[in-house]
């Protein structure tokens, strides 16, 4: 048996090792030249849970010989900041703050912290969940590199779920493999707590034993960890079933738990234009006054703010078109790249352009189909709400 944590054994210690994000840490991107050349410097990673933020920053600070200093922004404070600063660096070694959650951070404490960043006295390395726009004051974040992680694919869970079985040596079945793939969605950290659950309960990783260890395994709610996504998923498909008390009960655990309204706030206003768009075009007005309404008064009071959105939301007609035929032009995009604009439609401020036929034929209202040729016919919208 193994004492030690799976997820410590499992973590990868060097570029070689890590699985996903190959736009940023494959051959010649962004994050792996940086961390080849030693040329480190303040950043923010941006992404959904257990895709590698952590991780990421270890091996920076290792391949750069740095001193790194890890902090939670739920708990730390500028008494933390300052001991950092004031620790003894006799070689004048380079010291790297990972600051998890760094939305967390206020904006007296991010003023605090910038300083140091701007003089280099610290490396920040800053992960996130949330949309650092948002959250992160202006002078630090034009100060960071902002570097957006994505959720594993399956089959890069699929080589974590391997490697995990060969340092548990046991097997796991294709069914049982493909059961945890999905119930992960992409969280590598989600994964091996439940594998680690499972052999440690039962000895094994048949999908009887990963789903009892699901169910027996102690949730509570923190604000870092898994029951904070559980609880804000259950809100949000909640409400997308159009079930207003399930919306209201969870909605009511993420305000007793001390959760941050604006990030209950900001997932309504997602909501509205992803599930409801144009069923309901109130819908994404309200959520927004929602949003404005949480900023301005906040806790206690914006808890009723919230229920009468969730409410509301619950209760309005769905239609995810908007979301569906986005998405559907952004893969054509994805696929075909910049695909000529039709002559027609193209603005024509020179009398060159003009006399080489820009903008010639155009009419205003036309109903002629205004895509690139290669793209004629295409229904993003009308299609979509068939099925």
């Amino acid at each position: 048996m193994i004492n030690q944590p799976l997820a410590s054994l499992l973590r990868p210690k060097n570029l070689e090792e890590f699985v996903g994000q190959r736009h940023l840490v494959g051959p010649d991107k962004p994050l792996y030249l940086a961390i080849k050349n030693h040329q480190i410097f303040s950043m923010i990673f941006w992404g959904p849970p257990g895709v590698g933020k952590t991780t990421l920053a270890r091996i920076i600070a290792k391949e750069a010989k740095a001193e790194l200093y890890e902090l939670s922004a739920v708990s730390a404070g500028k008494d933390d900041i300052r001991k950092i600063i004031n620790s003894p660096n006799p070689g004048l070694i380079k010291k790297i703050l990972f600051l998890d959650e760094i939305h967390r951070f206020n904006k007296a404490q991010q003023d605090y912290l910038l300083p140091f960043v701007e003089s280099g006295v610290l490396t920040l390395i800053g992960a996130t969940t949330e949309n650092p726009s948002f959250e992160v004051i202006a002078p630090l974040l034009s100060r960071c590199r902002v570097f957006v992680l994505n959720e594993l694919s399956d089959e890069e869970m699929g080589e974590i779920i391997n490697r995990a079985v060969k340092v548990l040596k046991i097997k796991i079945d294709k069914k049982a493999k493909d059961w945890l793939i999905n119930m992960a969605n992409g969280d590598a950290r989600q994964a091996i707590t439940m594998i680690d659950n499972a052999v440690t309960l039962y000895g094994d990783l048949r999908i009887e034993s990963l789903k009892n260890a699901l169910q027996n395994s102690y949730l509570r709610f923190d604000k870092q960890g898994e029951e904070h996504y559980n609880t804000i998923s259950a809100f949000i498909k909640s409400m997308r079933a159009s079930n207003p008390d399930a919306a209201v009960y969870y909605l009511a655990r993420m305000i007793a738990a001390g959760e941050d309204p604006k990030f209950i706030a900001r997932r309504m206003v997602i909501f509205a234009s992803e599930d409801i768009g144009p069923a309901n075009p109130n819908a994404l007005l309200l959520a927004n006054e929602v949003f404005q309404a949480v900023t301005t008064i906040g806790y206690p009071e914006c808890d009723l703010n919230l229920a009468q959105g969730a409410v509301y939301l619950a209760n309005s007609p769905k239609d995810r078109s908007i979301y569906n035929g986005l998405r559907a032009a952004q893969e054509d995009v994805k696929k075909f790249g910049n695909l000529p604009i039709p002559m027609k439609i193209r603005n024509a401020p020179t009398k060159l352009m003009k006399e080489v036929g820009y903008g010639k034929g155009y009419e205003m209202y036309t109903t002629e189909d205004l895509l690139p040729e290669k793209l004629k016919g295409r229904k993003y919208f009308k299609n979509l709400k068939k099925k």
